[in-house]
This record gives C-alpha cells, structure tokens and sequence, in this order.
C-alpha cells in the first residue's frame, strides 16, 4: 500500500511529486530546504538554522506517516559551500547523535534559490 503526503508546497502539483511517500515500513521524504510555504527562504546565510529548520520540518511528515525521527536509517546532505560542513553537520549530531542513520554529505552547484545553502531527504523504516 502506497501512502503520499503533502507539504501544501506549490511546487508539489506543478514538478508532480510528494513531500514524502510511504510504502509498507519504509518511509522516504524528498529534498527538503528552510523555506516558507509561499517560498520564501528562511534563515539566510545561516546553514545551521536552515539543517535545523529542515530537520522540524522532516520530523513533522515523519509523524504525519506514522514515524518519529528514531526511525531514519539514512540522510542525504546537500550542500552549496562544504565548508559549512561543520554548522550543517552540528544540527545533523544535534539531531541524530543518538540514532546514528547511514549519512552523506555532498557539494552541489546549486538550488532553486540563490538564498537555499542545504537540502537534507531521508529515508525511514518503522518496523
């Protein structure tokens, strides 16, 4: 049984894909970035609030689908400048030092956004 799930984001409709999609036990939520519903980017220049923000808003889907953070066996990091690897990865141990998910972190050229420094997916299992 396939569930997905909505953020209300408009770009949802127009690229044709979900905040996150359950199948079974495993949950995967798409690249996830610190931006307002309207689309407007929050905590500019600032990577560690933008993990942390990402990382609420992660959390709140993974509740929608049943799950908690407890469950993320793996995250995907995104990034525009690897040197904010520290300020992303403090929110990340913040988050998860606890759990320990399979992660990486990655350098990309670019978002949607000139203002976006992070986009963080994940996948869960709820056993």
């Amino acid at each position: 049984m396939r569930q997905n799930y909505s953020s209300g984001s408009p770009w949802e409709p127009v690229v044709g894909y979900s905040r996150a999609v359950r199948v079974g036990p495993h949950i995967f939520v798409a690249g996830t970035t610190s931006v307002e519903p309207d689309g407007a980017v929050l905590h500019v220049g600032d990577p560690y609030a933008q993990a942390m923000t990402i990382f609420r808003k992660i959390e709140r889907v993974l509740a929608e689908a049943g799950a908690s953070l407890n469950d993320v066996v793996r995250t995907r990091m995104f990034v525009v400048n690897i040197e904010h690897q520290d300020a992303i990865g403090r929110a990340h141990a913040e988050v998860f030092s606890q759990i320990r998910p399979a992660a990486t972190m990655v350098e990309v050229t670019r978002f949607v956004h000139p203002a976006m420094l992070v986009e963080i997916e994940v996948d869960a299992y709820v056993s």
